[in-house]
């Protein structure tokens, strides 16, 4: 949580202010996560701070919300095309990712549960999105596609989460979902370069090779790619209880001839219905 406040201030998320008159303050509160690795293992950790964007009111506190991500259409059609051509494929996390969005709404917040300030009655103006705000997710998603657009990359008319980049014999595509982000491109030197830059205009973490991406697992031999769900069906069972249950035969009975009938009578008759009308 210490952790988590300290980001947060370093990020200039907000500054402590006196409550405006005819203005309400947002609560907010904690909530407590684990991360795990693609192979089940934990990976951190993570405290983070939650805005209450419940209590926010529309025309007031915000405007537009709404955020694109990836489509799973896009992503298999990008992977075929990194399969073909033989490109490099990586990804990339955003680290504390709805933070990075300028806040253009005036939103006041309540201090953090746990933590005082010596100012009585003062609150937090927010300059930049936190989570839990309903803009949130636009916020963050105008600011990297400014960043991608400043680098030279094109956005997609038919997937807004698609970014591509033809400069010469070099070609990078960008796919994005929320935080995670799939880089793939035919030079790796370009790749490391465009990384780079990423890490300069937002707290990354290199994730390398991609691996695991949207419940999905990645596995790459020297001219395929593998797509696994093998992970994502076990947290299904698991969480419904099922995992240690044994399959069972379902009987299905044949359709024949005769059960065909009563529908070749009906759709006789709605013909004969319709050529008498007619």
């Amino acid at each position: 949580m210490a952790q988590e406040i300290h980001a947060l201030e370093l990020n200039e998320t907000w500054k402590l202010t006196p409550l405006p008159p005819g203005k309400n303050a947002l609560g907010c509160k904690w909530i407590y996560k684990i991360k795990y690795n693609f192979d089940g293992t934990i990976e951190r950790f993570k405290a983070r701070l939650v805005i209450l964007g419940n209590h926010q009111v529309d025309g007031l506190d915000y405007n537009e919300t709404f955020s694109p991500i990836a489509k799973m259409v896009t992503i298999r059609t990008t992977l075929a095309v990194v399969a073909v051509k033989d490109w490099e494929l990586h990804q990339m996390d955003v680290n504390n990712v709805f933070l990075h969005g300028d806040l253009d709404d005036e939103v006041y917040m309540k201090l953090p549960p746990g933590f005082q300030e010596s100012q009585l009655g003062a609150v937090c103006k927010l300059q930049k999105s936190l989570y839990g705000l309903r803009q949130a997710p636009r916020c963050w998603f105008a600011k990297l596609s400014s960043a991608l657009t400043r680098y030279g990359f094109q956005q997609s008319h038919i997937d807004h989460s698609l970014f591509t980049l033809n400069n010469n014999d070099i070609q990078l595509v960008v796919l994005v979902c929320i935080d995670d982000l799939v880089i793939a491109g035919n030079n790796g030197i370009v790749i490391q370069c465009f990384k780079g830059y990423l890490n300069q205009c937002f707290h990354m973490k290199d994730l390398g090779r991609l691996k695991y991406f949207l419940g999905v697992e990645v596995a790459r031999s020297p001219n395929k790619i593998f797509l696994c769900h093998r992970k994502y069906a076990l947290d299904i069972i698991t969480k419904v209880g099922l995992l240690g249950a044994k399959p069972a035969i379902t009987h299905v009975k044949k359709i024949t001839y005769w059960d065909l009938l009563p529908v070749l009578f009906f759709l006789t008759l709605l013909l004969i219905v319709d050529l008498l009308g007619s």
